[in-house]
């Protein structure tokens, strides 16, 4: 007798769900299973791979195409897993480039690293770390379950910039900056983290833009002063995810949604937000609101066609929409993984990237 798949996104269907060719961006996009042991997949328009890359790490958490064609990646490094509770499932340690065959360019590596490395214009690499908040600014920390803290500690982010041959040229503190008495802990959270960063990127001059879920803000940094010459908190935002910097000098951001401070139920978004007046300028949420949804991970990519890639992470979807909202492209990830410690499988995507055919042309020749 046949049995039911009882992983509810693998039983919906899998691959390629839709592709409109006329109005979707045609290129190939880019992306890893979270969960997965190391594979790199690129993808045509009609969900074919077309290229892996077999990478020496699990990933910790994505990997994306440097311009000159090499693939950089963040790999996690298989030990101090027990840090704490969450910290197995997003530690990373290790940042590498790769050529297209997967030969390794150079690699460096740091135990405090999670979440988010990037290739800086200079050819140095910022790391996004984490390390016990200093015990003296413990108490001030607002909000989060109560005696939730691990062992009496509770970590926050900092900010490293290191070479490519692992020498430490400047350093960025969130606790030394942030706002003890406005960067609150959402209360569903608990307190063995306080700022939870998951993604660190460049601005176009320079400057850094990070951006913190446990608090539900997204800030822009100094990079000559330290200072936070910008941020957004909740609401707007709820627990948000991978603000992107677009030509036009706005922030797409993949707005998570649970825990919501300005609607009575959960429900993701992306929205385009001008950090000139911190308006919300373009948004795109599903025509019934509650059937896009992704607590945790996830992103957001414009095209040049206007376009937006999303990566609905918790699902592993990733599908293409119009200005207007309306889906050109879907693919679902056909690859699961069971992850030790927790239930059940799945396809988890932290982020995803779509390529025109002449950046790929010139990956395969780098």
């Amino acid at each position: 007798m046949a049995t039911v798949d009882q992983q509810r996104v693998r039983r919906g269907g899998t691959w390629l769900v839709v592709h409109d060719r006329e109005r979707a961006f045609q290129g190939y996009t880019l992306f890893t299973s979270m969960l997965g042991d190391g594979p790199v997949y690129l993808v045509d328009m009609d969900g074919a791979v077309v290229h892996t890359w077999r990478m020496p790490y699990r990933p910790g958490l994505y990997g994306y195409l440097l311009d000159n064609g090499h693939l950089f990646y963040s790999g996690k490094v298989m030990t101090d897993l027990e840090r704490f509770e969450a910290w197995a499932r997003f530690k990373a340690g290790a940042a590498l480039e790769v050529d297209w065959n997967g030969k390794v360019v150079w690699e460096i590596k740091h135990p405090d690293h999670h979440h988010d490395a990037r290739k800086l214009r200079n050819g140095n690499v910022v790391l996004l770390c984490l390390r016990p908040l200093p015990t003296e600014l413990r108490a001030r920390v607002k909000g989060g379950l109560s005696d939730t803290e691990i062992d009496g500690k509770m970590y926050a982010d900092y900010l490293l910039e290191m070479t490519t041959r692992g020498e430490i040229m400047w350093q960025w503190r969130s606790w030394e900056h942030l706002d003890f008495d406005t960067e609150i802990i959402t209360l569903q959270d608990r307190r063995e983290e306080w700022t939870h960063g998951n993604t660190v990127a460049e601005l176009a001059d320079g400057n850094l833009v990070v951006s913190f879920r446990n608090i539900s803000t997204v800030a822009i940094i100094d990079r000559g002063t330290g200072a936070i010459r910008w941020k957004l908190g909740g609401p707007p935002l709820a627990q948000q995810h991978d603000p992107r910097p677009l030509p036009n000098g706005n922030l797409l951001i993949f707005d998570n949604g649970p825990h919501r401070r300005d609607h009575p139920a959960p429900y993701s978004r992306v929205i385009e937000v001008d950090p000139r007046t911190s308006a919300i300028v373009w948004e795109y949420h599903d025509q019934s609101l509650f059937d896009f949804f992704s607590p945790y991970i996830s992103g957001a990519q414009r095209l040049p066609n206007g376009n937006t890639l999303i990566c609905e992470g918790c699902d592993g979807r990733i599908f293409e929409v119009t200005r207007e909202g309306e889906v050109v492209w879907e693919y679902v990830n056909p690859n699961f993984f069971h992850e030790p410690g927790r239930p059940g499988v799945n396809n988890w995507v932290f982020r995803a990237f779509r390529y025109s055919p002449e950046e790929i042309e010139r990956a395969r020749r780098a």
